[in-house]
């Protein structure tokens, strides 16, 4: 199918989403975290943490407006969706907003629930654009991020995958000799590999290309999460593999000299070279490698587009089938959490600390309606203790033997692993933090933020912060309610999408309702389950009955809102 474009289906007008609300990252300003998707190399990587907006669309280093404290009033602002190109970064749209300020990151969309009750990930939507150097694939991929109006959306471009090259190599790239633009010049088995893992749903980390120099950069761009991937470049179609992956193919168009008068204005004022250069690198490889290796994959393509970005009546349609293919893979999760698992016994996964009198005691007080906060806050980090202390009672131990003061031998018990890792699930399970770092000397610590839509009463994803080698720990994820288990099932996807293995994951709960517990043990049966409390039910507004109300703002003083927690 070409466009101006063979097709009866009319363009339909787009509702734009307009989130409830807006999030921060957490205030922690330690200098060994990075708050940026994509790093910008004069900013450089520092420590051994990846944080991320859970879209992997890359983060500005600077935005126009910029706030010293997260704090502001007025309607909320989406989310600024923007777009990475090695080291080019791009808004795609100046209204819209991602607000940073040092170590702080607002975004203002979030992500929806990617995965079915079971837990298991829907693929997301991957559309491939091909198309002879310079003929405005990217001004083509912006244009549909812009007219879908969806945040989690990846742009992958092909020119991160170039291959290292040798003294040799490098000298003729110098000189203008080297072909970028034939098969050979590209790493097709990392790019494949990434493909993959982006088609999972899982986290990546991709290699930046640096034009000047013919190098890599040492800092990679890490990408996680999308419900549309856009992956765009001069030879996208020519791996069978790669073909296989992509849902939609889309071939740009556009007169040779137009491309060529684009490629001269690019590469000498973007990349360094001069005009001879350019030419003689054009007619002697880039000429011949369009009609070789480019041009004869346009029969793979089911959209043709001439003209790119300026043919708006192709855009249109492409985007049309995209929110109808989103849609149709879409969940309403938390409802159906909500109504599932009756008059089941509860799973042997779930740990529930002993019922002793003491601990009865402490629920009465954080239970009570008319607890001041200060007793409130006191009570809760007792009983945060003991279900943090009871978590790791259930680490596998080993045998050990030690001397005493007295010289005499004692047999004891000393924990198996020293790589642990606490995740809060944010806010409530920030509370949480303090104890696990009382009792764990040294445990690193991450945060995933997870908000309720008010208008789809759906957990949405908006900001994440994990250590890079998380795959090799164990984790003690933390929020202080379960009710439905909508968002714990959100962030243990996450964690299990960072390649954490699901037994290597507690969940650890002062309170939890037994729909909730039984909706993560159905999904993910390996993670263990650790509370003080089980209450039966939970209202029609997902609070736990007869529960504690809202654990986040009797603790932090904030004022009750409609939101459902």
């Amino acid at each position: 199918m070409s466009s101006g474009v063979n097709s009866s289906t009319q363009s339909r007008q787009i509702k734009f989403y307009n989130p409830s609300s807006s999030a921060s990252s957490d205030s922690d300003d330690r200098g060994d975290l990075t708050e940026q998707l994509y790093i910008d190399p004069s900013c450089g990587l520092v420590g051994e943490f990846f944080g991320c907006p859970a879209s992997p669309t890359t983060v500005p280093a600077r935005t126009p407006q910029c706030l010293e404290s997260p704090a502001r009033t007025g309607p909320p602002r989406r989310r600024q969706r923007t777009t990475s190109m090695n080291n080019q970064v791009t808004t795609a749209n100046p209204s819209e907003c991602v607000i940073r300020s040092n170590n702080r990151t607002i975004y203002t969309a979030g992500r929806p629930p990617w995965y079915n009750c079971a837990g298991s990930a829907v693929e997301p939507f991957v559309i491939g654009i091909c198309g002879g150097s310079a003929s405005g694939k990217t001004t083509v991929a912006q244009k549909i991020i812009e007219s879908l109006d969806v945040p989690w959306v990846t742009l992958l471009s092909m020119d991160c995958f170039y291959k290292v090259l040798n003294e040799k190599q490098h000298e003729q790239a110098i000189l203008n000799e080297y072909n970028f633009d034939h098969p050979d010049a590209f790493d097709m088995d990392l790019l494949l590999e990434v493909m993959k893992k982006l088609k999972e749903g899982r986290k990546v980390e991709v290699p930046v290309y640096n034009f000047v120099t013919h190098s890599r950069e040492t800092h990679t761009k890490t990408m996680y999460g999308a419900n549309v991937i856009i992956f765009e470049g001069i030879l996208v179609f020519h791996s069978p593999e790669i073909l296989k992956l992509l849902d939609m193919k889309i071939f740009v168009d556009t007169d040779a000299d137009i491309r060529l008068a684009r490629r001269l204005k690019r590469d000498i004022s973007q990349r360094g070279r001069d005009l001879s250069g350019v030419l003689k690198q054009y007619l002697n490889m880039v000429k011949p490698s369009y009609a070789n290796y480019i041009a004869p994959t346009m029969a793979h393509a089911d959209i043709i587009v001439p003209r790119g970005g300026d043919n708006k009546v192709a855009i249109q349609l492409i985007v049309q089938h995209v929110h109808t293919q989103l849609q149709l893979r879409g969940f309403k999760l938390r409802e159906a959490l909500a109504n599932s698992y009756n008059d089941q016994p509860m799973p042997s996964s779930l740990h529930l600390l002993p019922a002793t009198p003491q601990v009865k005691g402490l629920h009465t007080f954080i239970r009570n309606k008319n607890t001041s906060r200060d007793e409130f806050i006191f009570y809760s980090k007792r009983l945060i203790r003991l279900v943090i202390e009871y978590a790791l009672s259930l680490f596998p131990f080993d045998r050990t033997v030690v001397e005493t003061p007295q010289a005499v031998l004692y047999e004891g018990k000393r924990m198996a692993t020293n790589k642990i890792c606490g995740v809060s699930i944010l806010r409530a399970g920030e509370t949480m933090e303090q104890a696990i770092c009382d009792v764990c000397k040294d445990i690193r610590i991450g945060k995933i933020l997870i908000q309720t839509n008010k208008e789809t009463e759906e957990p949405e994803l908006y900001y994440l912060r994990l250590p890079k080698d998380i795959r090799e720990y164990k984790v003690i994820l933390m929020d202080a309610t379960v009710a439905t288990g909508a968002a714990a099932m959100m962030a243990i996807r996450v964690l299990i999408d960072h390649d954490v293995k699901e037994e290597n994951i507690m969940l650890a709960s002062l309170l939890m309702a037994e729909i909730g517990v039984h909706s993560i043990a159905y999904a993910f049966p390996k993670v263990k389950i650790i509370t003080s409390a089980l209450d039966p039910e939970i209202n029609d507004k997902f609070y736990v009955i007869p529960g504690i109300g809202n654990f986040g703002d009797r603790y932090f003083g904030t004022e009750p809102s409609e939101d459902y927690y």
